[in-house]
């Protein structure tokens, strides 16, 4: 059974291991959906923030989205990528951190997802956490124990 000496690990605030917004790829509501597609490709990720104009989260666009949005019944209907715009796709029901959250929450919430964006008080994008990172930062406690 895992103890740690301190609760100090779950009570860390997040802040500390995020990777900055700026260095995020990301998309806004009214791009079109080949452009989003580009970013995702170009990035290598599967999925992006979709950020409105002010730097404000409104949700996540991923490459499943946007061919589930261009499947048809009998083909793939890629021109449709460029009429389809990213809010008509994205889900805006994805969970977030803020930058005041602690590891605890993070740590329960990446369990069904690779990346969580966090936002400040007002819903401006800061970055995001990966599971990786936090991942990482509990290995390192871990081994503390042996």
């Amino acid at each position: 059974m895992i103890s740690f000496e301190s609760k100090d690990v779950l009570n860390t605030k997040i802040m500390d291991y995020i990777i900055p917004g700026e260095k995020v790829a990301h998309v806004q509501p009214g791009n079109n959906l080949e452009h989003a597609l580009l970013v995702l490709t170009k990035s290598g990720y599967t999925a992006i923030p979709v950020l409105d104009e002010k730097f404000k989260l409104e949700g996540l666009i991923s490459s499943p989205m946007i061919t589930e949005a261009i499947l048809g019944l009998e083909r793939i209907e890629f021109e449709k990528l460029e009429d389809m715009r990213v809010e008509e796709v994205m889900s805006k029901d994805q969970p977030h951190l803020t930058v005041n959250d602690h590891f605890r929450k993070a740590l329960g919430l990446l369990i069904n997802h690779p990346f969580l964006c966090v936002t400040d008080e007002e819903g401006a994008f800061q970055g995001i956490l990966t599971r990786r990172v936090i991942l990482k930062h509990l290995n390192y406690h871990v081994d503390q124990l042996s």
